[in-house]
């Protein structure tokens, strides 16, 4: 009989206790399996870059598409050059974003943008969010700067112009030869090139000008475009009202045609002062007859080359004058002038407009108690400004000069000044064939 080991008494929690603890479940092959390991790690930061991803769209849509600080429209140049940091600079200072220049290069790289910000001046408008400034800049539609050239100036009176106009760089390296540019209204953005805009010009008249010439009169006594624009060119100096045009042009052509000299005062000036276009004085009697191969009251047919820039207008109504047979016209009075064909139906307009200066200078000018006679011309006198009283017209075979018509509009240049002084609103001037033309001072 085997003997039983001794019992030994256990307390109550003793008793349940298990004799031994079991061993701990191995993990399994597969748990330490490397790429298991990456897997997990990869998954996680997946996950987290996920939510991190969500949390900057959220932050960047809204940085991109909350309205932005500008109170009003506002135009801000952008320099050559510039890098995004300093575009993000400008757009702070001029109060067009808020945002720190870090942010703004963070979306422009966002928006894929980097390579193609453009400089140049720029409108932005009010409350203009960071998705539509960067969005102006990106498609390049800078700010356009109307510029005006008024018809009839000289090659060098718009060189001087583009000259002063600080929207424009660099200088014009060679004078554009008269007659081949083209006056109108042109947009250019800041920072356009002196010599880009004459190109503009020069391209923009030889356009026109192979328009007209193609849809001509066949009957105008012209024979190239080039002698089209030296006629309209006088046209232009000639009268500022613009339905005018066609009816003096008509007066040159049928001149021309009947080889009358043309007699046209701004030729006396371009030949006296060239590209300057305007005398700054009357003109004398003696420079009247002066040889020049501008004086159109010495040399028959037309100048060897326009005395200004005509515009289309005018290089329309040379190219199509009006089918009348006038050959003189003088102002009217009103800003306009009256036209004849015969020599004494002109002599009667010049009467009807003597008496309304007569009339002029009676309700405007009261006579000095004490006046003197008029002084006897003094030898040499043919040197200085015509005087006020006619002479008789000179027995000719032609008909007489065309008498200068009102002066041009107040936009342009080089008009002839009245040998006289100014009274009443209108001065008088007297021709060489001793008419007797009127002129309205420009304003």
């Amino acid at each position: 009989m085997s003997e039983r080991p001794p019992i030994s008494p256990r307390s109550p929690r003793a008793a349940l206790e298990p004799e031994q603890v079991p061993p701990p479940p191995k993990r399994s092959d597969r748990a330490r399996n490397p790429f298991v390991i990456v897997g997990n790690a990869i998954i996680t930061l997946l996950l987290i870059s996920m939510i991190g991803a969500g949390a900057v769209y959220y932050y960047g849509r809204q940085v991109l598409e909350a309205p932005g600080p500008l109170k009003e429209d506002k135009i801000v140049n952008i320099p050559q050059r510039a890098g995004k940091r300093d575009i993000a600079e400008t757009l702070n200072r001029e109060g067009v974003t808020d945002v720190n220049p870090w942010v703004f290069i963070a979306s422009v790289a966002a928006l894929k943008a980097s390579s193609d910000l453009k400089p140049g001046e720029y409108s932005f408008q009010k409350n203009a969010s960071l998705r539509d400034v960067i969005a102006t800049i990106v498609e390049g539609k800078v700010v356009q700067h109307a510029v005006t050239i008024p018809e009839g100036l000289t090659s060098e009176q718009i060189v001087a112009r583009l000259s002063d106009n600080d929207i424009f760089t660099g200088s014009v390296r060679e004078l554009p030869r008269e007659g081949t540019l083209l006056p109108e209204t042109y947009k250019f953005p800041r920072g356009t090139t002196r010599e880009q805009v004459i190109q503009r010009m020069q391209q923009a008249h030889k356009r026109v000008l192979t328009e007209i010439w193609e849809r001509r009169s066949q009957d105008i006594p012209v024979k190239t475009p080039e002698q089209l624009v030296t006629l309209a060119s006088i046209v232009e100096k000639e009268t500022g009202k613009p339905d005018e045009r066609s009816r003096v042009a008509a007066v040159f052509v049928n001149r021309l045609k009947q080889k009358i000299k043309l007699q046209s005062d701004p030729t006396i000036i371009y030949g006296l002062v060239g590209g300057k276009g305007t005398l700054g004085r009357p003109i004398k009697r003696s420079e009247i007859t002066q040889p020049s191969p501008y004086n159109t009251y010495v040399i028959e047919g037309l100048p060897p080359g326009p005395i200004s820039n005509p515009g289309r207008a005018s290089l329309e109504a040379a190219a199509n004058p009006a089918r009348t047979r006038d050959l003189y016209f003088v102002a009217d009075g009103t800003g306009g002038h009256a036209f004849t064909e015969t020599y004494d139906a002109h002599q009667k307009n010049v009467a009807k407009l003597r008496a309304m200066e007569k009339q002029i200078q009676n309700d405007t000018v009261e006579p000095a108690e004490d006046a003197q006679p008029p002084a006897a011309a003094a030898p040499g006198a043919a040197d200085t400004p015509t005087a006020t009283t006619p002479a008789r017209p000179n027995q000719q075979k032609k008909p007489p000069a065309a008498p200068r018509p009102a002066g041009p509009a107040p936009a342009r240049q080089g008009a002839v000044q009245p040998s006289a002084p100014v009274v009443g609103g209108l001065a008088r001037a007297v021709l060489p064939t001793g008419l007797c033309g009127f002129h309205f001072p420009a304003k």
